[in-house]
């Protein structure tokens, strides 16, 4: 429940300049004394919600850390900062998530639920927290539970229950959702402050959707119009959603128990009250769905980089035997990549074409990234901001994008009790608040529980209805291509089938000041995006001789709100009822995912997105001409809209025995953008689980969390790829001894299952620590000596810009940054894998084009692996765990552990490593309508 601050109090809490500062002005023992109870926002109740049509019978579970609280008064983020005290509800599911790391051996089903929560409909009976009926509507009741505080949202209307949801998203996350509209805009650092971060969120994706407001507006437009009757309702939801979020703005303003952030960024006074919530509008939602999808479901791009490092092959090797070495490092279709359509099928899609037509690939030297920020001044001109600005670019540009997520679902054939079994979610990073948001939404044509994106909580994003439940990973299918506009008359027009015309200049300029959340000092900067009808301009060239500005198009932009239509299906009671009528609601999202369903039957797989088809020849890796013959299939510039393949030809599948992903590869000939699908991946941790416990039969939710559960505490380098280094290694007797004890080290790792795991629960500290050490020190020294000598210094680093070398949990990594708990997505662990096997003399599958460890002698091999493990025994733990502002040099502990990063006030605690879903449900139905 939210808290009002006395009067006597505010007086003394005007705004100050820094927040430590901030904490010493206050008299906190004095507000901690002086807190009065807030205005009644909701009405206490004991009574029995009845549950609709639940045919879960008790064996839905969830959990989504750290909690549901997302929104803080000042009085709380005081408290919070001052005394670590949480907010209702805003951290208890943080350690039940947290404990699974050090519970999960003895895990049954009966204890699911200490690692979980009930995700049944309604409300036991005595767990009612509280019921409000917001805005005095008679027509939704929003009730909350004891256990978590999730929102349970029935209404009578369609009106008044989306109403409710978003009046209940406004309770929960209204800060966030007011931080990521600003970020949709590029215009975060104004609203929030110029911390580095901030600068490199917004600026990363505002080039991905560097939309004017007439955009945002024309999507919805277009989603209303051009999808019949679903199209009007999704309009009308959306309308009565927002009137509920800025029903609760209303509420909380005049109540004075809105989020504290408000006034520690100046936009409210804690004395006057003097300031402005901004109402939410419809493009709002347009603006945070373009962060979603540019963080999750936008697969492609990089054409550039392949394009650089496929030149770069070619110097050093010639043009033909160039292109086999890198082709062998693409592994666009690689025979060992571990499927999650593992019967054999086909689906053939972005696969290299016989005869290239319409490449363009650059003059050696000629790249040039096109700049984003301009006219800095201030804090916006030094050298960590332009370090920032220069990695959000390279994320942004990048084929290798956050994909996160996995998924393991059981057919009821290898069962106990003959029904499937799910164990899914997606892995969103970890946030404070959180970036996801619970509720249950019961209502006309609404039946759901499970996660949605704050602020787009109109629907359930991701899972259950009545009798079955979805979940989604990323999965990374090339929707994204990049065109050659050949320029003439100057740098800022193209030529356009013939015609000489105008590039359109997108401009944003923000600036901030130092706040008490924010001492960041004052700057400014003016961001600038060149648009074609090809899409955004993102790098500068010279092909053939000519100047081109190289451009992206990606097939869901101008149309991030097109995706609605399926989310509503997929809450339709009356939609959804079996797994093809599954499939086709989630083939209406638009967004690269693989989805994944369960009821008491059947299981099914999908996955999505608007996969454009391409004219003859051309060759989706690299950059392609900007003439009408390379576009793709009737394409329309004004609208970007084209032909896309048929449902049919994306990877699909109903009761397979079993599904594993883990953005890992979908089908046979179906060819991802990412690199890295090779030998190992981490979806083999999964796959080596869920084969084995379906070879043996009688799984359940427990054995099948286990799996889940081990597999997110492995080091996938240490279970796939250590076990044939150290067969290299000990191909005779290791004379070092310093080399030799750190071999002895690894190989009783190995024995011990290769995880990353507590001695015990709470000890922060790892059993096999050394080992572990060693290895994180090995890897990108054996990586380097391993292929470098033989590729080169400029083939290597090109390379490594394609795929980095190692994604170790310590590592700073994608727009979450270190302490995210994804891990292990990218690395060069395939090429090493099939290497080594290689110069063991083993059978290898699409290896590489050339041996690379000592040029292919076991001895040389050994020696190098010798002499890198010897250097690696010798770093020290503060060298390999360098500490930051959460750790310190050494603690490799720490260094792992997961960390909620704070998008407002309220700071938690740290939890030991997992490399597992942010949200997760498991799922067992028990019966089907």
């Amino acid at each position: 429940m939210p808290r009002r601050i006395p009067r006597t109090i505010l007086v003394r809490l005007r705004t100050p300049r820094r927040f430590p500062k901030f904490l010493m002005g206050a008299s906190v023992c004095v507000l901690v004394a002086g807190l009065l109870s807030p205005l009644s926002q909701a009405i206490a109740a004991d009574t029995t919600v009845a549950a609709a049509n639940d045919y879960c019978g008790g064996q839905c579970s969830d959990i989504l850390p750290a909690g549901q609280n997302g929104n803080a008064t000042l009085a709380e983020i005081l408290l919070n900062q001052a005394f670590g005290s949480q907010p209702a509800h805003a951290e208890d599911q943080l350690a039940p998530y947290g404990n699974l790391a050090s519970g999960y051996s003895t895990l049954t089903d009966a204890k699911i639920n200490d690692f979980f929560r009930d995700a049944s409909f309604g409300v036991p009976a005595g767990q009612v927290e509280s019921t409000l009926q917001p805005a005095g509507r008679t027509d939704v009741t929003i009730v909350r539970d004891k256990k978590a505080g999730v929102p349970h949202i029935t209404g009578t209307t369609r009106y008044g229950t989306e109403f409710g949801a978003g009046y209940a998203a406004g309770q929960d996350r209204l800060w966030l959702m007011d931080v990521f509209r600003h970020v949709g805009r590029g215009k975060l650092t104004a609203f929030a402050g110029g911390a580095p971060s901030n600068q490199g969120l917004e600026q990363e994706f505002w080039r991905h959707a560097p939309y004017t407001e007439a955009d945002l507006q024309a999507q919805i437009d277009n989603a209303a119009a051009s999808n019949g009757a679903r199209g009007r309702q999704a309009l009308a939801d959306v309308r009565a959603y927002i009137a509920g979020i800025n029903a609760y703005i209303d509420a909380s303003d005049s109540g004075r128990y809105f989020p504290g952030e408000y006034v520690l960024t100046g936009h409210k006074d804690s004395v006057t009250n003097a300031g402005t919530i901004e109402h939410f509008k419809e493009t709002d939602l347009v603006a945070l769905a373009s962060v979603i999808g540019a963080l999750f479901g936008s697969g492609g791009g990089g054409e550039v980089n392949n394009a650089v490092s496929l030149l770069a092959a070619q110097s050093k090797y010639g043009a033909e035997e160039g292109t086999k070495v890198w082709e062998s490092f693409r592994e666009r279709n690689d025979p060992e990549a571990v499927l999650t359509v593992h019967n054999g099928e086909s689906f053939p899609y972005a696969t290299k074409p016989a005869t290239p037509q319409g490449a363009a690939l650059p003059a050696a030297g000629t790249v040039a990234e096109e700049p984003l920020v301009y006219d800095r001044t201030g804090s916006a001109a030094t050298s960590t901001a332009t370090g920032t600005s220069a990695s959000a670019t390279a994320s942004a540009l990048s084929s290798a994008r956050r994909g996160m997520s996995n998924a393991l679902v059981v057919s009821g054939k290898s069962t106990a009790s003959g029904h499937p079994i799910a164990v899914f979610g997606p892995q969103t990073g970890y946030f404070a608040p959180q970036l996801l948001m619970l509720q249950e939404i019961q209502g006309p044509g609404l039946s759901a529980r499970g996660a949605s994106f704050a602020g787009l909580s109109m629907y359930v994003e991701l899972g259950r209805g009545q009798d079955y439940a979805w979940s989604a990973t990323t999965s990374g299918q090339d929707i994204i291509d990049t065109y050659a506009v050949e320029l003439c008359q100057d740098d800022t027009h193209y030529l356009y089938h013939g015609t000489c015309t105008a590039m359109e200049k997108i401009e944003q300029t923000n600036a901030w000041k130092p706040t008490t959340a924010d001492g960041t000092a004052a700057g400014s900067y003016r961001m600038q995006v060149w648009r074609t009808k090809y899409g955004p301009v993102t790098h500068r060239a010279t092909v053939d001789g000519k100047k081109v500005a190289y451009t992206t198009l990606r097939s869901s932009y101008l149309h991030e709100a097109d995706s609605i239509i399926g989310f509503q299906m997929l809450n339709d009671p009356d939609y959804v009822k079996s797994p093809q009528t599954f499939q086709a609601a989630v083939q209406h999202i638009n967004y690269t995912f693989n989805w994944f369903y369960a009821d008491s039957q059947h299981t099914a797989y999908y996955n999505s997105g608007d996969n454009p088809v391409r004219a003859d020849g051309v060759d989706a890796e690299f950059p392609v001409q900007a003439q009408a013959a390379y576009e793709w299939k009737n394409w329309t510039p004004t609208t970007n809209t084209a032909d896309y393949t048929p449902a049919s030809a994306h990877p699909n599948s109903v009761d397979q025995d079993y599904y594993i992903s883990w953005n890992n590869k979908q089908a046979k000939d179906y060819t991802t953008a990412p690199w890295g699908n090779g030998s190992v991946h981490r979806g083999n941790l999964l796959e080596d689980r869920v084969k084995k416990l379906v070879t043996a039969g009688g799984v359940t939710r427990a054995s099948l969390t286990k799996a889940m559960a081990d597999a997110a505490l492995a080091d996938l380098r240490a279970e796939d790829v250590l076990p044939k280094l150290l067969k290299v290694v000990n191909n005779s007797p290791v004379t070092d001894a310093t080399a030799a004890a750190a071999a002895t080290k690894l190989s009783d790792w190995v024995t011990a299952g290769a995880r990353r795991k507590e001695t015990a629960a709470g000890s922060k500290a790892y059993s096999n620590a050394e080992a572990i050490r060693i290895l994180d020190a090995w890897w990108p020294l054996l990586v380097k000596a391993e292929f470098e000598p033989g590729l080169g210094s400029g083939l290597y680093t090109a390379m490594t810009n394609n795929l980095p070398v190692d994604e170790a949990p310590s590592a700073g990594h994608g727009p979450t940054g270190s302490h995210a708990g994804s891990s292990f997505q990218y690395g060069w662990w395939s090429y090493v894998h099939k290497d080594i096997r290689a110069v063991l003399g083993e059978s290898v599958q699409g290896g590489l084009a050339k041996p690379y460890c000592g040029g292919g002698s076991l001895s040389a091999c050994r020696d190098i692996l010798i002499s890198t493990l010897k250097q690696a025994a010798g770093r020290t733990a503060a060298q390999v765990y360098p500490g930051d502002d959460l750790c310190s040099a050494g603690d490799q502990w720490c260094a792992d552990s997961i960390n909620q990063r704070t998008l407002g006030g309220i700071k938690h605690g740290k939890i030991s490593w997992q490399n597992r879903p942010t949200y997760q449900q498991v799922v067992e139905f028990t019966s089907h309508r």
